[in-house]
């Protein structure tokens, strides 16, 4: 009966998915994740379009399209949506983000083992909202993982998960996953600098992060 009832995808779903596994593709060719580890989603109208649960992202078809409701009902596909789904429909019911990426990122994973908040080495934190924020550890694919992120989110677009990687939203599957890099990039720099024997890291006081952040949001091409 619930293969009954999911539908044909309507082809701007097809152009999505298009684009979906192209970024899941990309985050592997980056190295932000490893094998089939992280996921990507993308909403179009009231679906949710996932990366499937196991499937290594260089074997993902145009006939391989997953998507669900925001319930987290399947209405496309017979691939098992990825096993972060309550992570991913978590943001989808909560913010505007059309798209979130979730990665495994080792230097952004190394960081959340350490601190409870990434230290703001760089002003690019700005365009995540501002001090990016380490959720508390909770068994990944459990509600319980999604509540907590939820709350590490509150006012930003990107968090770390503790012991488990990276998440970030935006507008476009292009600005999740750019802020997806430029959180794994702080947190290279911020190992990189906190490491250096008898030094310690200058850091960006609350006024310089919240200046800066109110510049990044004019940044780019007007439109």
């Amino acid at each position: 009966m619930a293969e009954q009832q999911r539908r044909q995808a309507r082809p701007e779903e097809t152009h999505a998915w298009e684009a979906l596994v192209a970024t899941a593709r990309r985050t592997v060719s980056d190295g932000l994740v490893v094998g089939t580890s992280g996921n990507v989603s993308v909403r179009v109208g009231d679906t949710v379009l996932v990366t499937p649960s196991g499937v290594p992202y260089d074997r993902l078809t145009p006939d391989d399209i997953t998507g669900v409701a925001l319930d987290g009902r399947q209405v496309l596909g017979a691939l098992v949506p990825t096993s972060e789904l309550p992570m991913h429909l978590a943001v989808h019911a909560t913010t505007d983000a059309r798209a979130v990426v979730h990665t495994h990122a080792v230097h952004a994973t190394a960081v959340s083992t350490l601190v409870p908040e990434l230290p703001a080495i760089h002003y690019m934190a700005g365009a995540l909202g501002g001090p990016v924020r380490v959720a508390p550890y909770a068994t990944y694919g459990t509600e319980e993982l999604a509540e907590n992120m939820l709350h590490a989110l509150a006012d930003r677009s990107g968090c770390l998960l503790r012991n488990h990687g990276t998440i970030t939203y935006g507008a476009t599957l292009d600005q999740a996953y750019d802020r997806t890099a430029q959180l794994e990039w702080m947190c290279r720099l911020w190992l990189m600098a906190s490491s250096v024997p008898g030094l310690t890291p200058a850091l960006l006081s609350p006024e310089q992060l919240a200046e800066a952040g109110e510049r990044l949001r004019g940044y780019g091409q007007p439109g």
